[in-house]
């Protein structure tokens, strides 16, 4: 199949991508390559991605001619363009542009063609709101902007389902880690402290907060899984993330023991929006997709320590 995956320069986007075409896929990517943070991790994991013969285009999907560089023939979108996170640098009109009128543009494009690719719409867990231990079909309560603009974004692809303009899907995940995770993110920057002796700055309270920790292996299997499940998850909404819970203290524990240091801490002022529980609720991902994620946090996060030796020391 011919697949275009957006976001293909950045975490989740790069691994997908890279899975896609190891299934036997000609994959195309497309990034804007964002200066949300450090421009040349997009473009080393591009060029990653370039010596596997995975070409990923510049363009932005808000503004770009989408019409030339997304063929007719595509069989497959996975949408993973979005302005991710919860930051005080990010306006509400950032994450509205990137993660609504991207997304609109996308779908506009798709619904003026003949051959109409399936629609794999990448959401997140912050939709449910500060706890999120729900199942798909409990009413959302998002808390912060990026929150409501993925909400809005997973609404408009559904939509099209609904009205029978194309097929779609849409897939909510959970605490994802990592190699290649965002410089920004929990254990990136807690790697980054414990090898520097730099000290980690602590949002108040979140170290009692509760995730489910996936490592990134784990919910690409549930991505890559639509295919061949077009059938059930057409207009589908489904949970994707590991069912078993650890603190971020814990977390901040597990990289210190795989350091064998001990990592300083700085805190600093709750976030507003912060969530303070995740647990993913995945029955219905088992049963329709026969999706079960297996790494432990460990062994996800000595992959991920191994990744940023390699990569930055």
């Amino acid at each position: 199949m011919k697949v275009i995956v957006t976001g293909a320069a950045g975490f989740i986007g790069s691994h997908t991508a890279e899975r896609l075409h190891e299934l036997g896929h000609e994959v195309i990517g497309i990034d804007n390559f964002s200066s949300y943070y450090d421009v040349s991790l997009k473009k080393l994991n591009a060029k990653t991605l370039s010596e596997k013969n995975i070409p990923v285009l510049k363009v932005d999907i808000r503004t770009g001619h989408l019409e030339d560089f997304i063929p007719s023939d595509i069989d497959f979108i996975f949408h993973f363009s979005a302005q991710p996170g919860i930051s005080s640098d990010s306006t509400f009109e950032d994450y509205f542009s990137n993660n609504v009128l991207g997304t609109q543009r996308l779908l506009d494009l798709i619904e003026k063609r003949t051959k109409k690719p399936f629609f794999v719409n990448i959401a997140t867990s912050s939709i449910y709101g500060l706890v999120a231990t729900l199942n798909e079909d409990d009413a959302p309560l998002p808390a912060s902007w990026y929150g409501v603009t993925k909400l809005a974004a997973e609404q408009l692809v559904l939509a099209y389902s609904r009205r029978n303009l194309l097929q779609s899907t849409s897939l909510r995940l959970y605490s994802v880690y990592g190699p290649r995770e965002r410089p920004d993110k929990l254990y990136t920057r807690l790697i980054d402290c414990g090898l520097n002796g730099k000290d980690f700055p602590l949002y108040e309270g979140s170290g009692k907060h509760l995730r489910s920790f996936t490592y990134v292996q784990d919910i690409v299997d549930g991505v890559v899984s639509i295919i061949g499940n077009e059938e059930v998850a057409n207009g589908e909404i489904f949970n994707l993330g590991t069912e078993i819970e650890s603190t971020t203290a814990e977390g901040i524990a597990t990289v210190e023991s795989i350091l064998g240091v001990k990592i300083e801490m700085e805190i600093k002022p709750s976030r507003a929006g912060d969530q303070s529980r995740t647990q993913a609720n995945i029955d219905k991902a088992r049963k329709l997709l026969n999706y079960n994620p297996k790494t432990s946090l460990k062994e996800g996060l000595e992959a991920q320590v191994a990744w940023f030796i390699e990569s930055f020391t």
